[in-house]
């Protein structure tokens, strides 16, 4: 008697979700959020349309996924360099370092999924725009702080404005994401990173 490959009733297909979340990041990294269709993270993912809502829900609640997934791993270079190191000023050099290499790979999208996915975002996308503006201001807030502390120990002189700081290592790391999408490699990004620490305070001693 034939067969057939029909699965069972109630048998549900499985796949691999951290794979498929990690197809989706770069599809929305590559492409930014409005320009990435449901219809075509389903064919890049590999599962049928149902399948993926009962995995991750709706476009929205995959894209958050993908942002906290993105921000815990290929996203965290930035923490973890200003943790490894005794000042902020040593910290945000080597992040800046590590992003122009990190923004430059070229098994991955070029530059920073959280700064260039909301590029392009239509009105009925304001609440992407909005996640993604708010992880990019704690992010601000998270140096401001660090670099508050490091005025209050005497590594940074005391007239430092550490908000104006905060913001402007924030400027140089959208402004090197954007040169990475357009092509430039990590010897330009790493000569940016020389220019942009000659501006920063000096330490005047350690912690």
């Amino acid at each position: 008697m034939a067969t057939t490959d029909f699965p069972r009733p109630g048998r549900r297909r499985t796949f691999d979700r951290a794979r498929a979340l990690e197809v989706a990041m770069f599809e929305f990294w590559r492409r930014g959020y409005d320009a990435v269709s449901m219809a075509e993270l389903t064919a890049r993912m590999g599962i049928a349309a149902p399948s993926l809502y009962a995995a991750f829900g709706d476009k929205r609640s995959l894209f958050r996924e993908v942002v906290d997934t993105y921000t815990g791993s290929y996203g965290a270079f930035f923490d973890r360099a200003l943790a490894a190191e005794e000042t902020v000023g040593r910290g945000v050099h080597r992040a800046l370092r590590t992003a122009a290499v990190e923004y430059t790979r070229p098994d991955r999208p070029p530059g920073c999924l959280v700064l260039s996915a909301a590029v392009n975002c239509g009105t009925a996308s304001a609440d992407v725009e909005a996640l993604l503006r708010e992880r990019r201001e704690a992010n601000t807030a998270a140096l401001r702080e660090r670099i508050v502390t490091d005025i209050a120990a005497g590594v940074l002189p005391a007239a430092t404005r550490a908000e104006a700081l905060a913001r402007y290592v924030g400027a140089v790391l959208q402004g090197m994401s954007q040169q990475a999408r357009d092509g430039a490699h990590a010897a330009d990004l790493l000569a940016v990173v020389d220019v942009a620490m000659a501006a920063w305070p000096v330490e005047t001693a350690t912690r």
